[in-house]
């Protein structure tokens, strides 16, 4: 059902407003209007949503099933609203937004969310710093950054963070296209071949270190260590080295063919990527609408990958 044209956003502002005070009266008062006035607007939104809204018991109105189903997508398309609008216009004559990104956000999910934001807000620069994990959960903490993109931090770090997951990212163990094993068992390329692991301190390497283990192999000595794109990338076009990464790292080039995926079918071999940010973060103003509209411009962008 497409939603009826004659609804305005003056029946969602009546109708968010009685369902936070359960009161007609509160509601009229707060408003400066009729409380006859307020229930004739509530009762055009019903009609228009063939839906009862509201139950009413004693002097309050209780939201029935609809309504609350119907709260919260209003509640947060008018937040959306409210958001576009006011990171418009900033105080001042411009702002900035810090954002450390991690690689597996670095080069589809960012740089989508980046153009997007840059369209609705062009007087706000983005500030990218990108670094290993630990760095940027250092820079986090520190508030030399506003927001982190990527990897769930570990247990251990989250402490006074704040994460928003977006979608699971497998470990991905890539190739050059036309690897000489290419088709043979994964076990035996490792052994025969160049590896390229994530440095110790990375997020994934916990994970890359147990399923070498769960092959009967303890972690090799790798040839290299990098979660870098372009180094892994000239890595493999000269060698015949295996990589663990982020496939989010190397998406595109998967999909262009330039790589290869090994399959390792060890489902673990998989994590979340979100937002984190800190719990007494104290944005105010232009800084917290700036961040609120990349949150759901990442939101919306990870709904389009899932």
């Amino acid at each position: 059902m497409i939603m009826h044209p004659a609804i305005k956003l003056r029946h969602i502002r009546v109708f968010l407003a009685i369902a936070a005070e359960g009161n007609l009266s509160a509601v009229a008062r707060a408003q400066g209007v009729t409380q006859p006035a307020l229930s004739r607007s509530l009762a055009e939104l019903e009609d228009l949503l063939a839906a009862p809204l509201f139950r009413r018991e004693k002097r309050r109105l209780i939201l029935t099933e609809q309504g609350a189903l119907f709260r919260h997508h209003a509640a947060a398309a008018v937040q959306a609203l409210e958001t576009a609008a006011a990171v418009l216009h900033p105080e001042g004559p411009g702002g900035r937004i810090r954002v450390g990104i991690l690689p597996t956000a670095a080069t589809r999910l960012f740089p989508v969310i980046a153009l997007r934001f840059r369209q609705i807000a062009p007087q706000v620069t983005l500030a990218v710093e990108t670094g290993p994990h630990s760095h940027l959960v250092r820079l986090l903490r520190d508030g030399a950054i506003d927001l982190m993109i990527g990897r769930m931090p570990a247990a251990r770090d989250m402490a006074g963070l704040r994460f928003e997951h977006l979608y699971e990212d497998p470990i991905a163990l890539v190739s050059r296209a036309g690897h000489p094993l290419a088709g043979q068992p994964v076990a035996q390329a490792l052994a025969a071949c160049p590896l390229i692991l994530p440095p110790g301190d990375a997020i994934i390497r916990r994970a890359v270190d147990e399923y070498l283990l769960v092959l009967n192999r303890a972690t090799p000595q790798p040839a290299f260590e990098t979660v870098a794109l372009a180094v892994g990338r000239g890595i493999l076009a000269g060698s015949d080295a295996l990589w663990f990464i982020s496939r989010g790292v190397v998406a595109d080039e998967l999909q262009r063919g330039t790589l290869i995926e090994w399959p390792t079918g060890a489902a673990f071999l998989s994590g979340a990527v979100g937002l984190t940010w800190r719990q007494s973060g104290g944005q105010a103003g232009p800084e917290k609408t700036g961040l609120d509209l990349i949150r759901r411009l990442a939101q919306e962008e990870a709904a389009h990958m899932a």
